[in-house]
């Protein structure tokens, strides 16, 4: 039973920056801009709560500025890609790397080391089981906005428009363009609070730390179908996956670099299993 609760934990702690940045690139995806610049954002809200909590030593502030970093990042992307007219995918690439280099660099300046940040000891810190369940109690009522935003508002039927009929949106006096940029910086805000949940939940900034959990995430949106609840249970199958790939490492006579890629491999199969669905080869 221990073992168990151990594993259930291993696979919420996974699932958290992924559920929350699944949710905010549900927003991008139902709207035709699908964001690839997760990863990034993901990192920059890890790196700036962080920061702000080594500095204050206040959860709330540093939440707070780790959704106003990702959703900066994400304002930047938008406006790149429907300002300047870059393209959408090379302009999400451009951020990934730019956050990553970005946090190096800060990190250097602001705390002397392009290494590992760890939080003071004399920090009050919020014990892990309870900080995992205010995160994930807070991203399933998230979880039920988002439905509500998305299904039983005008705004949500437009933002879904916008990818269906956008010259319906265009004739009706509608702009396409506003809500994908909002769909954008809505990522930014999930992708904010995902990130600061590795940092804070770690009580520490690992350079590169966000570890494909963008990635990931945009897999999780189409292995969810598109649909808030499809994310939900497509985010605790790949957390379950990876956890589970943590255990096999002791048990297995299997190189740990095979038993690693497991929630990888995992996840591919899982895509081109749903992909091949009569029906559901247009998600």
């Amino acid at each position: 039973m221990e073992n168990i609760i151990l594993f259930l934990k291993s696979a919420v702690t996974v699932m958290i920056p992924v559920f929350f940045a699944a949710q905010g690139g549900l927003f991008t995806a139902l709207c035709g801009a699908l964001n690839i610049a997760l990863e990034g954002l993901l990192l920059a809200g890890a790196f700036s709560s962080l920061t702000v909590f080594y500095f204050t030593g206040n959860y709330i502030l540093a939440i707070f500025s780790s959704v106003i970093a990702a959703s900066a990042l994400a304002a930047f992307h938008a406006l790149s890609v429907y300002k300047f007219k870059t393209n959408l995918f090379i302009s999400g690439l451009a951020v990934n790397l730019l956050s990553s280099g970005l946090c190096i660099v800060l990190s250097e300046k602001i705390f002397k080391t392009k290494g590992v940040v760890v939080l003071n000891v004399n920090h009050h810190y919020i014990e892990s089981r309870v900080l995992i369940s205010v995160y994930l109690i807070t991203g399933l009522l998230l979880l039920i906005v988002v439905w509500l935003a998305l299904y039983k508002t005008p705004f949500g039927f437009r933002l879904r428009a916008c990818d269906k009929d956008s010259k319906a949106l265009v004739s009706l006096g509608i702009n396409p363009v506003f809500y994908k940029v909002i769909s954008i910086i809505v990522s930014g805000v999930f992708c904010g609070i995902g990130g600061s949940f590795l940092s804070l939940n770690l009580a520490a900034f690992v350079p590169g730390m966000s570890s494909g959990r963008g990635w990931i995430s945009l897999a999780v949106i189409f292995l969810g179908l598109k649909k808030p609840a499809g994310i939900l249970a497509a985010a605790f199958v790949f957390a379950a996956a990876e956890a589970f790939s943590n255990y096999a490492q002791g048990f297995w006579n299997i190189p740990a670099d095979f038993i690693l890629a497991f929630p990888y491999i995992f996840s591919l199969i899982a895509i081109i299993m749903v992909s091949t669905v009569p029906g559901e080869r247009k998600i």
